[in-house]
């Protein structure tokens, strides 16, 4: 992905997810839609495994975790998510809105272990 420029940056300094989603998608990369999912699927599959990998060799192979790559790492995480939803016409806050009502109804007084074993659908 291309650096953001600093105008870019303060024009992009606070935003919604849908703000984001526009923003990433225009750098989405002028293929066969068919491609750029296959493409941004396994994108998607690869940033999650880097981020899983940090974490791994901090728990367990006594790595120090540095924060500002594990940031840029799940940046590339939502760009691949937005650009995703983007190919499927689904808004970025209407996902997060659901996301959090799907929540709310399942952990009313939030998460519990008896609440998820019992858990609203």
């Amino acid at each position: 992905m291309p650096a953001v420029s600093s105008k870019a940056a303060e024009t992009v300094s606070k935003m919604n997810f849908n703000e984001y989603q526009f923003h990433a998608h225009r750098t989405l990369p002028e293929r066969d839609p068919g491609e750029n999912l296959a493409m941004l699927a396994l994108g998607l599959a690869g940033e999650v495994g880097e981020v899983i990998e940090m974490i791994k060799k901090n728990l367990y192979h006594g790595h120090e975790l540095d924060y500002g790559k594990l940031k840029k790492e799940m940046g590339d995480v939502a760009w691949y998510l937005a650009c995703l939803a983007y190919i499927f016409r689904l808004d970025l806050d209407d996902i997060a809105q659901e996301n959090i009502a799907k929540l709310e109804r399942r952990y009313p007084d939030g998460f519990s272990a008896d609440a998820s074993r019992n858990r609203v659908e």
